[in-house]
């Protein structure tokens, strides 16, 4: 059940929703109990795994959608072929992906990319850990929300805890997501990179099969001149 809550401490009835959440991976890292699983269970007319009583909640989860839309374009939905993909990964870090490279965003479904989670012992560890993920995170070939993310856990009022409903009219400009020297320096390099790695894939056979005879050749070559 979904209520709004004012400035007075009046709820506001909005809805009720009988089916699985979109953020049910957060009640699952604070339960560790697997929701699907338990539907499951009862659709077969097995009980609970964990009887009559849930389990306590254990530390607290921050769940990102990471969904394919333009922050600087008042969010609007993008569309087009997912070129690079690296999603974060270590302890208390959770990633529900259906994309990959390759992957092409089409215009006709819901544009959510993947849904990255973490768990964390307090909210603080929670909201620490998140931005590092979203840091560790890679999608190139489409625009997507990553940034904005990070720009949103790491803001003194998220982080605070002070919250409504109106906090990106009052908080967020397009502006808040310009890269800094470093960052963009960063982001040339790399994509250099990728695209001499490219090129030499391409003008090989087998695709990745080519790239590593290219490496190995290259490896030939300078033990060669070293002799």
């Amino acid at each position: 059940m979904e209520f709004l809550l004012d400035a007075s401490n009046r709820f506001y009835f909005l809805e009720v929703n009988t089916r699985l959440q979109v953020e049910h991976p957060v009640t699952e890292m604070v339960t560790g109990v697997d929701l699907v699983a338990e539907q499951l269970r009862v659709a077969a007319g097995e009980p609970l795994s964990f009887g009559d009583a849930p389990p306590a909640p254990r530390g607290w989860s921050m769940e990102a959608r990471i969904i394919a839309e333009d922050p600087l374009m008042n969010f609007m939905p993008s569309v087009g072929r997912i070129e690079r993909a690296r999603f974060p990964q270590g302890p208390g870090v959770r990633n529900d992906a259906g994309v990959y490279r390759g992957y092409s965003i089409p215009l006709f479904y819901d544009s959510l990319l993947a849904k990255l989670v973490v768990w964390g012992e307090d909210r603080d560890h929670a909201r620490a850990r998140m931005d590092r993920a979203l840091r560790e995170m890679v999608l190139d070939g489409v625009r997507h929300n990553v940034a904005f993310h990070r720009w949103l856990v790491s803001h003194p009022e998220f982080a605070a805890g002070r919250l409504s409903t109106g906090f990106l009219d009052e908080h967020f400009t397009p502006a808040a997501l310009a890269p800094d020297r470093e960052a963009t320096e960063i982001a040339l390099l790399a994509a250099a990179l990728h695209a001499r790695e490219e090129r030499a894939a391409v003008a090989l056979p087998n695709g990745g099969a080519g790239r590593l005879a290219w490496r190995w050749a290259e490896r030939r070559r300078r033990a060669g001149r070293a002799r």
